[in-house]
């Protein structure tokens, strides 16, 4: 396993703004940069990184984008296409039922373990443990509500190595899906789950072009991403009720959010915040909204004719 950085440096940011010479012009990315590193230096100690692209204008800001960091429970973005991958190759079926158990593996040498419901933030989903559930429901609690136990249950059925191979063949040329959720034994052995706020970008843009998977297939992951029921980090940012297709991760200190958002009446932008050193939550959460609101502010900023 690569060693993580431990202080990505705010400053290192790299900047795109692609505009036609003498067009009407939107307002620098250059600035916007600068606007995010303020906010960031306004919480002493914090590591973040982000990735936007639009979608509509072809902007582009990457701030610490070659990080990593835990992937947290943005890794279930990779399960969830390689499920609907797997479906599409005929492998399985998302209405096919699966016994839920609660026993896994340890990749480290496959010892047995299993999940607390006090610690998943979709403990109801035990109760459904002995019953057969379908790939469908499992897809979107794993999504939705972030269950613990259904991400397990599915890295089970289509391997982390087949998600982890799929989305660097995507581009996401990083990012490491290496196990199951709540493995002890592989998190105090460093192998762990990890992305960039990079590689996160590339696959929420192949999903929103239909890049990664046929159209439908696209359209039922969008969906899903939707109907996030967790909205504090990137949807706090943007005006009540803008679409924001989205996936939130959180372990201790560590806070994500990476977002596909929707303007009315443009093509959307790519939004990816990625944090850790943070001990209050809160304050991440805050941090997090502030930089959507900052990004939302440019991306929806109406261009100038002639500006420079």
């Amino acid at each position: 396993m690569r060693p993580i950085l431990k202080r990505p440096l705010v400053g290192l940011v790299s900047v795109m703004c692609v505009t036609a010479p003498g067009a009407a012009q939107r307002p620098s990315t250059t600035v916007l940069a600068s606007q995010v590193a303020e906010r960031v230096r306004a919480v002493p100690g914090a590591e973040v990184a982000v990735s936007y692209r639009d979608l509509e204008t072809g902007d582009s800001l990457d701030v610490n984008a070659a990080v990593d960091f835990h992937a947290a429970s943005t890794m279930k973005i990779p399960v969830m296409l390689e499920v609907l991958r797997s479906a599409e190759a005929g492998r399985l079926g998302l209405d096919q039922q699966i016994l839920l158990v609660n026993r896994f593996h340890s990749i480290v040498d496959g010892s047995p373990y299993s999940l607390d419901a006090s610690d998943d933030s979709d403990s109801s989903m035990y109760a459904h443990v002995g019953v057969r559930v379908t790939v469908r429901e499992l897809m979107e609690r794993m999504i939705v509500r972030s269950s613990n136990l259904a991400t397990n249950a599915l890295i089970a059925l289509v391997g982390a190595d087949r998600a982890n191979a799929f989305a660097q063949a995507l581009g996401a040329t990083r990012i490491r899906v290496r196990r199951g959720v709540e493995d002890g034994k592989a998190y105090a052995a460093g192998m762990n789950n990890t992305t960039t706020s990079a590689d996160l970008a590339v696959l929420l843009q192949r999903i929103e072009r239909n890049e990664a998977l046929s159209a439908d297939a696209a359209r039922v992951m969008r969906e899903i991403l939707l109907r996030q029921e967790f909205n504090d980090e990137i949807p706090a940012g943007v005006p009540r009720g803008t679409p924001v297709a989205h996936k939130t991760g959180s372990i201790t200190a560590t806070l994500h959010d990476a977002a596909i958002v929707y303007p009315a009446g443009r093509a959307p932008y790519v939004l990816v915040v990625l944090t850790r050193a943070i001990p209050s939550q809160a304050t991440a959460r805050a941090l997090i909204a502030d930089i959507s609101r900052l990004v939302w502010t440019h991306a929806t900023t109406p261009a100038t004719v002639g500006a420079r």
